[in-house]
């Protein structure tokens, strides 16, 4: 059935079966590519920022969503497509696609609202709300439909949807592609560009932080108890940035782009176990003293690592030294840089101490797009890599 929907269609089109669609398929497989896709969503959230009075429009956001849905619902026509969403362990992601766009919707239209009649010097959606709910009998007979709903919803999904239960753990028979649950599949994503102890411990550990510490940091009173944009756009932008980019699209990367052997495949593309993944990673002190020399050809500088001690450092930190200049320049130096150029106006307002626990914060969160960025285009794999301590960068 659905070899013959995608044959009627090429035929639709002169009978040919490299024809539009496949040509369309072939594209987004394309546009799927890492470096591809988390930079057309992160292009895609800064004109969603921009635009936020438009799209939030009923007609306009109804519009995006009939899209979505007709192309989302239109590549289940497609068998590898099927095969990825149908698994039981992802139809939740696409359940979450759709609630996490809708919350995002409804936030911004309240905050568009709000930011308009703000401009006009009307009041607020939220002023004047008479917020109390008498615990009995408005809170109990709601929370009692909700439990009885979500009760019937659950039973249904387990008759119609089987849970995904494994084997018995078999050292002999590793499934392929082994994946965490969805809500470790960021962290999972985030192996391929960190050591085990910054992106299982380090980064993890950060989120938390930086949740507990947001409210001690930025003590800016507006936008309190209401939605807006107008009023926070810093903030809100780089929360957005971090919740959707290095969060939900790291998800998605791994549920459905992820396949056997951790390769990246396109969303119409066949899960070939036997596909090669040819990667030479190299790291910065690769580029330092084998590349550079190479490619400069000068008869002084010979390439090859640095095995030997110079002076008081030992061999380790020779052959390292490229990479702590710069994870040291990128740490302790631009936060300096910035807080006289960019950041002024914030250093001002938080002071020193909270200004680096927000460089903190934000130099982190940030580190996660430059490694990945140049992980995809120059196959970079560590700043600093002191393998005789396991501390790598």
């Amino acid at each position: 059935m659905i070899d013959t929907y995608w044959q009627l269609l090429a035929s639709a089109e002169g009978g040919h079966s490299d024809g539009l669609i496949d040509r369309l398929k072939s594209t987004i497989d394309y546009l799927c590519a890492p470096e591809y896709f988390v930079t057309l969503t992160t292009l895609l959230l800064i004109v969603a920022l921009l635009t936020y009075k438009i799209w939030t429009k009923p007609k306009v956001a109804g519009l995006i969503f009939a899209a979505f849905t007709f192309f989302y619902v239109a590549s289940m026509f497609d068998e590898d497509f099927f095969k990825i969403i149908k698994k039981p362990d992802n139809v939740p992601i696409t359940m979450m696609i759709y609630f996490t766009g809708f919350c995002t919707w409804l936030g911004f239209r309240q905050a568009a609202i709000n930011d308009d009649r703000m401009k006009r010097g009307e009041p607020l959606l939220e002023s004047g709300a008479d917020d109390k709910v008498l615990v009995w009998p408005d809170l109990v007979y709601t929370e009692l439909i909700a439990l009885v709903l979500c009760t019937a919803f659950l039973v249904v999904w387990a008759i119609v949807l089987k849970a995904p239960l494994e084997p018995p753990a078999n050292p002999t028979n590793i499934p392929n592609p082994s994946k965490a649950p969805w809500y470790f599949l960021g962290l999972q994503e985030l192996l391929v560009y960190f050591d085990p102890w910054i992106a299982g411990v380090l980064l993890p550990g950060l989120i938390i932080v930086g949740l507990i510490a947001l409210p001690y940091i930025d003590k800016n009173p507006r936008g309190n108890g209401y939605y807006t944009l107008r009023e926070r756009p810093f903030v809100i932008s780089v929360f957005m940035f971090g919740f959707v980019i290095m969060w939900c699209v790291l998800i998605v990367l791994g549920t459905f782009l992820r396949g056997p052997n951790w390769n990246l495949f396109g969303p119409f593309e066949t899960w070939d176990p036997h596909r090669p993944a040819a990667l030479l990673n190299i790291n910065v002190s690769d580029v330092f003293w084998v590349v550079l020399p190479e490619r400069l050809a000068l008869s002084w500088w010979k390439p090859g690592l640095p095995d030997q001690p110079f002076l008081f450092l030992p061999a380790y930190l020779v052959r390292e030294a490229p990479g702590l200049v710069l994870v040291g320049g990128y740490f302790f130096v631009l936060p300096v840089f910035l807080a006289q150029t960019v950041f002024r106006r914030i250093y001002r307002e938080i002071g020193f101490v909270r200004y680096c626990v927000f460089w903190l914060l934000l130099s982190w969160m940030f580190i996660v797009p430059i490694k990945m960025v140049l992980r995809w285009l120059f196959n970079m794999k560590y700043f600093v890599a002191i393998t005789e301590f396991f501390f790598n960068i």
